[in-house]
C-alpha cells in the first residue's frame, strides 16, 4: 500500500543518492521550484565559471581567444565533448552552438534535398511552435506550400503520438522527418531508436529536437543511426537564460557542406586565412555559424562538470523514481478534486514532468505561486510540475501536493482569472 505520509518523503530523502547536489544550486528560501523544464536553477559551479570567463575578458582582452582558462576559441568544441556523453555521440559529432530555432534552420537547410515526388517534411501535431514555424518558413523558402509539404501526424488522444502512426506517415513523399525525443506537454517519450530504423528502411532522412529530454534522459544518437539533432541548453542542463545551443550530425554525414554557412563552419586552421572559399571542419563544427556568445557558453562549463559528476543513468534513476512517488501521490491525495494525469504511468515513455490537467489550471497555478510553488502552466488546461533530480526533494514534492489539496479544499484558486500571463 502506497505511504502517503510526510514521514515516506523524509525517508526517500534519506535514501537519495544525488541528495548532496542540492548544495550545488540556488535555492530560494521559502520557495519549491517545480519549473526546471522550463528554465533550470543557478548552480554555483555555473555562476563560477561565469565569472572566470568574465575574468579572462578583463584581464586578457582580445587575447581571451586563445589564452585564459577557457579559450574562447575553441569552447564551443570543448563543451560539445562534456555534453556527447549525454546524447550517446562521439565528441566530433557534438557542438555548442545557436538557438534551437537557428540550429534546426541549419540543419534543415543542410539535410533537405527535395528530388522528384519526394518533396515533403514529415513533424507531428503535438510539437512545439517553434519547430513549426521554422519548417513551414524552409519550405516557403524552397518554393513549397506548407500546407501541401508538411505533413504533421495526428495525435489519437491530444495528449500522446503512436509510433505506429508516424510509421504509416513515412511515405515514398518524406524527404525529411523532424520529431521531439519527448513531447513538451505530455512528456512523452518516442522511440527514437524504432523510429531511426524505420525512417532509414524507407531511405527517409531523420532528425529529433531534444530541448526536453537532454540533461533528462540517456540517449545513445550515434548508436541509434540518428541522423542529427538539436536542443536547447538552458532548461535541464541549467545553462541559463538564453543559454547557446547544441547540435548532433552523426559523422556518416561529416562533409556535407553547411546549408547555412558563416565563418566559424571553418576548420579552425583555415578560419582566419580570411579567404573566400570555405574549407568547412570535418567535425559537427561545420554547422556553427557564427561566433559563439561566450558569455552565455560560460555557465555551462560548471554545469556540465556537475552532469558528469551525477551521471546520466543516476539521474534518469531518480527522476524516474520521484516522479512516480509524485503521481502515487495525486492518485492519492487529489482523486475528488477534477484532476486528469495527463502523462505515461510507463517509466519507458515519461520523460522527466508530469503533467496534470484541470479545467481550472490557469488559476491552480497562480495559486501554487502565491503559496511560493513554481509551476509552469501550458494552455488550455494543463499544469506541468518537474522535479529536477539534482535539486528537488522527495519532501518538496510532498509539500505541493498538500498545498494542491489545500488550494483545491479551499477553493483558493477562485481569486485568480482562468487566464495565463504573458509569459506562461
Amino acid at each position: 500500500m502506497f505511504d502517503s505520509t510526510k514521514e515516506c518523503a523524509e525517508k526517500l530523502d534519506a535514501q537519495d543518492k544525488l541528495a548532496a547536489f542540492r548544495e550545488e544550486f540556488y535555492l530560494k528560501p521559502g520557495s519549491i521550484y517545480m519549473d526546471g523544464n522550463s528554465l533550470g536553477l543557478l548552480s554555483k559551479r555555473a555562476e563560477t565559471t561565469l565569472m572566470e570567463v568574465i575574468t579572462d575578458w578583463k584581464e586578457q582582452g582580445i587575447d581571451g581567444w586563445t589564452q585564459g582558462k577557457y579559450p574562447w576559441f575553441s569552447l564551443s568544441e570543448q563543451l560539445g565533448e562534456m555534453m556527447a556523453p549525454l546524447v550517446g555521440g562521439s565528441p566530433e559529432e557534438v557542438i555548442v552552438t545557436g538557438s534551437t530555432t537557428v540550429n534546426l534552420h541549419q540543419l534543415v537547410s543542410t539535410f533537405y534535398e527535395p528530388s522528384g515526388t519526394r518533396t515533403k517534411i514529415l513533424a507531428d501535431e503535438l510539437t512545439f511552435p517553434s519547430d513549426i514555424y521554422a519548417l513551414q518558413s524552409q519550405l516557403r523558402t524552397r518554393g513549397y506550400d506548407p500546407d501541401e509539404h508538411l505533413v504533421c501526424v495526428k495525435s489519437r488522444d491530444g495528449r500522446f503520438l503512436e509510433e505506429e502512426d508516424i510509421i504509416e506517415a513515412m511515405t515514398d513523399e518524406v524527404a525529411l522527418i523532424v520529431l521531439p525525443t519527448v513531447l513538451y506537454r505530455s512528456g512523452q517519450v518516442l522511440d527514437m531508436e524504432r523510429l531511426t530504423t524505420e525512417a532509414h528502411k524507407r531511405g527517409i532522412i531523420i532528425g529529433f529536437d531534444g530541448c526536453h529530454s537532454i540533461g533528462a534522459i540517456p540517449h545513445q544518437f550515434s548508436d541509434w543511426g540518428v541522423d542529427f539533432a538539436y536542443w536547447c541548453n538552458y532548461k535541464h542542463l541549467n545553462g541559463g537564460p538564453g543559454a547557446v545551443g547544441g547540435l548532433y550530425v552523426n559523422k556518416k554525414h561529416f562533409g556535407t557542406l553547411p546549408g547555412l554557412a558563416g565563418w566559424f563552419s571553418s576548420t579552425k586552421e583555415k578560419q582566419f586565412d580570411m579567404e573566400h572559399t570555405l574549407t568547412p571542419a570535418h567535425t559537427a563544427g561545420a554547422y556553427q555559424i557564427g561566433t559563439p556568445h561566450v558569455l552565455s557558453l560560460a555557465p555551462l562549463i560548471g554545469s556540465l562538470e556537475l552532469f558528469k559528476e551525477a551521471g546520466i543513468e543516476r539521474i534518469r534513476t531518480k527522476s524516474l523514481r520521484i516522479n512516480r512517488y509524485l503521481m502515487d501521490l495525486l492518485n492519492a491525495e487529489l482523486k475528488e478534486y477534477g484532476f486528469t494525469l495527463g502523462s505515461h504511468t510507463d517509466d519507458k515513455r515519461r520523460g522527466s514532468h508530469v503533467s496534470l490537467e484541470h479545467k481550472e489550471a490557469a488559476r491552480i497555478c497562480k495559486a501554487l505561486k502565491k503559496e511560493g510553488i513554481i509551476p509552469d502552466f501550458r494552455a488550455p488546461n494543463i499544469i506541468r510540475l518537474a522535479p529536477v533530480a539534482l535539486y528537488t526533494s522527495y519532501s518538496e514534492v510532498w509539500e505541493v501536493v498538500q498545498a494542491l489539496k489545500k488550494i483545491m479544499s479551499e477553493k483558493l484558486y477562485e481569486q485568480f482569472k482562468n487566464e495565463r500571463e504573458v509569459v506562461a
